[in-house]
């Protein structure tokens, strides 16, 4: 048997090489469909990206057509700095930190015993006055009755003088024609000017007492004068001894408690807050803002505290002023540069859920709010 010579050799390595020179072309038609499909993947993202860019605008600057929107607000409520108006020490508290009371609860007792003192002074002194008048009542009937017996006096002065005057007269013929004596009618005479003198001393007492009247009613006045002015007084002293106890105007809860048993508290000096049950927000918007703005519109709030929390309202009132017209430094706007600074307006905003629904908040809690100036799409309602 011969050996396979080169050129044999090379005839057989270069037919084992013509399968995988075969296969090559298929391998060439088959790359430019392996090139289309990263080509159709870029387009499927290229049209994700732009559906999520126009989904991201809508959700951004579709609702400024529907609602005008803040950071700067917060609850607030109508909170009463509670203070005794009379200077005592706290005998008993009837709250706690943080406690809830309702209209009518007795919150605070003060030592009432000074001032109950002074009740029982000013009731003792309005029957001193009250029995005053009384007295002077009594002087005035009894003035009466003086008056009327020096009318009678006078009276009886009158006739008696009527009667010396006559006498005087028939004494008179008598002594004229020598039938009388003239010492008789001398004394007829007499008679007649002791009458007189006592008509004039019985019409002056008659005129003394009629005085005295006048001066009695004076009095009387005066007197039931400083009965009104007893009975005021009695009126503060039980004032002041009911301030003694603190009672609630309103439901509420305390906040800020500074006082314990035993304090000594003065007048005008804040014991606790009392935080009403009643809450709003006060919501910051700028002057830019208040275009479409009005009364009565929705509102929908979120409480930072609770993200979860959607809570619904409506515009009840826009302050007239911005908040910095009525700070403690006003901008005085006509001195040095100015720099025109985009103002911001206090907007009163009532929540329209029930009170359960915000137990949960309290005053100077930061919120965000959406005003509705417009009716919105449905769907917009849902974020």
């Amino acid at each position: 048997m011969t050996e396979p010579t080169a050129i044999d050799a090379a005839g057989a390595s270069a037919a084992t090489e013509i399968p995988r020179q075969a296969v090559s072309p298929v391998g060439h038609e088959t790359m430019p469909g392996r090139a289309a499909r990263p080509h159709r993947r870029s387009l499927l993202w290229l049209g994700l990206g732009a559906l999520a860019l126009i989904g991201l605008a809508t959700y951004l600057y579709v609702p400024g057509f529907y609602e005008v929107g803040t950071d700067d607000a917060y609850i607030d409520a109508h909170v009463v700095s509670v203070g005794p108006k009379v200077a005592a020490y706290v005998t008993a508290l009837h709250i706690t930190d943080n406690s809830a009371f309702k209209a009518g609860d007795l919150l605070i007792e003060l030592d009432p015993r000074d001032f109950q003192v002074a009740v029982d002074s000013a009731e003792a002194d309005l029957k001193s006055a009250e029995a005053t008048v009384a007295n002077i009542e009594a002087q005035l009937q009894e003035q009466q009755a003086v008056i009327g017996q020096n009318e009678a006096a006078v009276e009886g002065d009158r006739s008696t003088l009527e009667f010396a005057q006559q006498e005087l007269q028939r004494y008179s013929s008598l002594a004229n024609t020598g039938t009388g004596t003239v010492e008789r009618m001398q004394q007829a005479q007499s008679d007649i000017g002791q009458r007189q003198a006592g008509l004039q001393r019985d019409l002056a007492a008659l005129a003394a007492a009629k005085a005295q009247v006048a001066v009695l009613n004076t009095q009387q006045q005066q007197s039931q004068a400083a009965v009104e002015r007893q009975k005021a007084a009695l009126a503060q002293a039980r004032l002041n001894l009911s301030y003694t106890k603190i009672y609630a105007t309103e439901d509420g809860t305390v906040a800020n408690k500074t006082v314990e048993v035993g304090n000594f508290v003065q007048p005008g000096q804040v014991l606790f807050s009392a935080v009403p049950t009643f809450r709003y927000v006060t919501a910051n918007y700028k002057e830019t803002q208040l275009t479409h703005i009005r009364p009565g519109q929705a509102v929908t709030i979120r409480v930072d505290a609770y993200p979860a929390l959607k809570l619904h309202g409506h515009v009840d009132s826009i302050q007239r002023g911005t908040g910095s017209e009525f700070a403690l430094l006003p901008p005085e706007n006509a001195t040095g540069n100015f720099v025109k600074v985009v103002q911001r307006v206090p907007i009163k905003i009532v929540f329209d859920d029930p009170p359960a629904a915000l137990q949960s908040i309290s005053p100077g809690m930061s919120v965000e709010t959406s005003i509705w100036i417009a009716d919105p799409p449905r769907w917009l309602r849902l974020f």
